[in-house]
């Protein structure tokens, strides 16, 4: 196996800068992802690797650091501006690029068959769908209020109105999802699928800051926690040292 590397700078060429990066030879793919405390869209993507079964090789560029400005202007960040997560898959001219989670997710299943993403009926699979596309392109009140921060834990966090009603929408299609597709498991579709990988982070949101949830809610939140994917993501967001002001500070908003 190959440990997950961490470098100041992303320079994946013959001269690394003085900065040696160690591979895996079994692994075609490479995942380039941020801070694992504060990183929700890297957490999207690194779920979506390890859901398809695939071997990659990991590696954290720490966010907002001293060196950020010109760590985000290196070869293996250009494709997606300096944006995580970013995966390539192989070397040389006939390698691929995929920078989003979304756009992970859907270039893996393609990879590995779609059945391991997306439920098989069309009727859950189109509310799958529905629900991913909702969070990749929604709720954005709440991602600035309750920015994606694991080692944190507040209680009594005042809302606004406009996060209020996402934490309403979500739970609503949360609900709903269980209700008419969730009994062949614990999550959201009953099985782990890109709906579960996309709101994970959603219920580390809800943990961190204390937002009250209904007893269904609850039990779907603890089976994300209680997911060995997670549990090994949190365990290494909890040993990271890099702070990152913005979102450690006392006040929630981001």
């Amino acid at each position: 196996s190959c440990a997950p590397a961490t470098l100041p700078f992303m320079l994946d060429r013959p001269s690394m800068n003085g900065y040696a990066i160690r591979r895996c030879e079994r692994a075609a793919m490479k995942l380039i992802i941020g801070n694992k405390n504060y990183s929700s869209w890297s957490l999207r993507g690194w779920l979506a690797c390890k859901q398809s079964g695939l071997a990659f090789e990991e590696i954290t560029v720490p966010l907002y650091g001293e060196d950020w400005d010109e760590a985000r202007k290196a070869e293996d960040l250009a494709p997606s501006s300096g944006k995580v997560p970013i995966l390539w898959d192989g070397d040389g001219p006939d390698g691929a690029v995929v920078w989003d989670s979304l756009a992970i997710i859907e270039y893996l299943a393609d990879k590995v068959g779609r059945e391991r993403f997306w439920p098989r009926a069309d009727d859950a699979r189109a509310m799958a769908r529905s629900m991913v596309a909702e969070m990749h392109s929604s709720y954005l009140p709440l991602r600035r209020q309750l920015p994606m921060n694991i080692r944190k834990r507040m209680q009594g966090v005042a809302v606004t109105d406009e996060v209020r009603a996402d934490i309403v929408r979500i739970l609503t299609l949360w609900a709903e999802a269980r209700a008419r597709f969730g009994k062949g498991g614990p999550f959201l579709f009953g099985t782990f699928s890109a709906a579960d990988i996309i709101y994970a982070p959603v219920v580390s949101r809800f943990l961190s800051y204390g937002v009250p949830v209904p007893g269904f809610a609850v039990a779907y939140m603890q089976a994300i926690w209680d997911h060995e994917w997670v549990r090994a993501w949190v365990a290494a967001a909890s040993e990271e040292e890099w702070t990152i002001e913005q979102f450690d500070g006392p006040s929630a908003a981001a």
